[in-house]
């Protein structure tokens, strides 16, 4: 796999442990040995992935996290704490200053090692994702579930520069009823009324949600003009734009996989092209050009 990951435990046992365990399976090895250090190792090396002990002397794991991920270049990196504390004040404890999972002691090896390899798939699908809703001008926000803003696309903040910290938990309680393929919710933000649609829920609390320009038509009516789309194939357009399978689209959509298909058939000669790649590529660049003459 070859991911970078950083490993903060003040146990030398535990570190070599780790280490070999980690070695072993391909993965390149970053050693802290206590909080004071973590903070200029992750920053020079950017890990993928970060465990990190929940008891230490001196600073412990969870002030470590918080520091962590007040580090605008850190904030996407998964942090899985190692901890011999179960009770429930600990583990709530761990989610809210940013950890994505944690892992009780004694470190059970193959459960270690599919838990690290889930959250690194999420990470990469996430970065992936945000590098081409950046390029293609989505107006895409990314919210964590205490409200946490953990990444929005330039033209969020262009079109909202108001947006900061105490926006995210009044935007996340003006969601609580928005669904992946609902209907959008609308909210506001910096004085407009916004519609924002909910694209994704990883399921380990982040949300994902596409957000309508109030100044100009919404991406789909976008689609649908330019394209002489029907509805319902804009609609199955702007799933594929987000990355969803066609079993996924059916599910969003309460349609049968056989339906989308048969859109699809439609959908790829208006677009003037013969796979759901370039339809993408296609459907993304009007997007972006509408934006830009905006």
């Amino acid at each position: 796999m070859n991911a970078k990951v950083l490993v903060v435990d003040d146990s030398p046992e535990a570190i070599s442990m780790l280490n070999e365990l980690l070695c072993r399976h391909g993965f390149q090895v970053f050693v802290a040995l206590g909080g004071e250090q973590v903070i200029n190792i992750a920053e020079q090396i950017l890990p993928d992935v970060i465990l990190l002990d929940a008891v230490m002397p001196g600073m412990d794991g969870f002030e470590v996290c918080r520091r962590l991920k007040a580090i605008p270049s850190l904030i996407h990196v998964p942090v899985i704490f190692m901890t011999g504390l179960s009770e429930t004040e600990h583990i709530v404890r761990a989610f809210e200053v940013g950890g994505i999972d944690y892992i009780t002691k004694p470190i059970r090896h193959e459960e270690l090692l599919v838990r690290m390899r889930a959250h690194l798939h999420t990470a990469q699908r996430a970065a992936s994702a945000h590098g081409v809703m950046d390029e293609f001008g989505l107006m895409t926000i990314c919210l964590r579930s205490d409200g946490r803003i953990e990444w929005a696309t330039p033209q969020v903040y262009k079109l909202f520069p108001g947006l900061g910290v105490e926006t995210g938990p009044a935007l996340m309680a003006s969601l609580v009823r928005a669904r992946v393929g609902g209907a959008p919710v609308t909210v506001t933000l910096a004085g407009e009324e916004v519609k924002c649609h909910m694209i994704d829920d990883d399921g380990l609390g982040r949300y994902l949600f596409k957000l309508d320009d109030p100044n100009q038509p919404d991406d789909q009516e976008k689609l649908s003009t330019r394209f002489a789309l029907t509805e319902r194939e804009a609609e199955v357009l702007m799933w594929i734009v987000h990355g969803k399978t066609n079993k996924e689209i059916a599910m969003i959509l309460d349609l049968s996989p056989r339906t989308v298909n048969k859109h699809l058939e439609q959908i790829f000669p208006k677009l003037g092209v013969e796979n759901r790649t370039s339809a993408a590529s296609a459907a993304l660049n009007c997007i972006r050009q509408r934006w830009e003459l905006s």
